[in-house]
């Protein structure tokens, strides 16, 4: 089978707001935490926290997928998944990602990198017990990124953890949080000459650049 379809048309012209060196603020932290208010309050968003993580293998073979953003502080971006699944193992092969924020709506896009490590296992487990308890069963019955062979599979261990009535979380299942030693704010501007500043950790002092579209 074959298909073609133009995409040589489609494009947005940019041109809703500007990134300038001075008025971003100098802590990359407060500059991402006043980004995320705004698309936060921006009804047409419906899930601001939604990120692309990006992993790699130890042989840096890379990886994405979507994942939720649940706690950011200046210690970090905290996410929760199976420590099992491939983005787990990636992981704690190679402990280096990335994270990316896109607001479509606001024209905005943030890029962090850093290092990924696993948070304290009492933390995991009191956000655990806060999730619906239909999460918390998938969570418990999931062998995720495993090849299974049917979808029956699944819908029989989610039956056997429901029958169990154990909700406790299990220990595959935690959060990790992600050390940023690098962010960029991208703006979207007319004509494709878009505003990208960047803040990259030097001796523990961040250092602005602007760099070209």
């Amino acid at each position: 089978m074959s298909f073609k379809i133009d995409l040589h048309n489609e494009r947005k012209n940019y041109d809703k707001h500007s990134l300038s060196e001075e008025y971003v603020l100098q802590n990359p932290f407060e500059q991402f935490s006043l980004w995320y208010k705004e698309a936060a309050e921006e009804e047409k968003i419906i899930e601001p926290n939604v990120m692309t993580l990006a992993t790699a293998s130890i042989h840096a073979k890379p990886s994405a997928r979507i994942v939720l953003l649940k706690e950011f502080s200046p210690s970090g971006f905290v996410f929760y998944t199976n420590y099992c699944s491939k983005k787990g193992k990636e992981l704690a092969q190679n402990p280096q990602a990335s994270l990316l924020f896109f607001w479509d709506v606001l024209e905005r896009q943030v890029r962090i990198e850093g290092v990924v490590k696993k948070i304290d296992a009492a933390k995991s487990t009191e956000y655990f017990n806060t999730r619906p308890i239909e999460s918390r069963i998938g969570a418990i019955a999931s062998p995720q990124s495993e090849i299974i062979t049917s979808r029956e599979v699944m819908d029989k261990k989610i039956q056997e953890v429901e029958f169990e009535g154990k909700l406790e979380r299990p220990e595959h299942w935690g959060g990790f949080i992600l050390i940023p030693d690098y962010f960029e704010f991208w703006q979207g501007r007319p004509n494709r000459v878009h505003d990208r500043l960047s803040f990259t950790n030097q001796a523990d002092n961040w250092r602005l650049n602007r760099l070209a579209p």
